[in-house]
């Protein structure tokens, strides 16, 4: 029964998929991994209130690239809003999943 619930502790019971999603982030394509870096960096510097005057840029830029990547059936629509969530604060108004 313990290795069970070990199991069940990992994955939605509702849904059957990991609860941690950072699988999705697995095989992304070169742009779309340089364009998260730079927002992951944009975001640390906002944190540390580092005057930063390109974070738009860099925002508008993964933005784009994630719809790029999305539209082009390079990743999915499940990866496209993980990243979104994750990185653009983004939230999805309805499921189609």
């Amino acid at each position: 029964m313990k290795q069970r619930e070990e199991v069940s502790s990992f994955y939605d019971d509702e849904t059957g998929l990991p609860k941690d999603k950072s699988y999705l982030e697995c095989g992304l394509p070169e742009f779309l991994l340089e364009s998260v870096q730079a927002m992951k960096t944009a975001w640390e510097k906002l944190d540390r209130n580092e005057t930063y005057l390109h974070w738009d840029c860099d925002y508008c830029r993964l933005q784009s690239d994630i719809n790029i990547a999305e539209v082009d059936q390079i990743i999915s629509m499940e990866q496209a809003w993980y990243l979104r969530e994750k990185y653009l604060g983004l939230k999805r108004e309805c499921e189609f999943l």
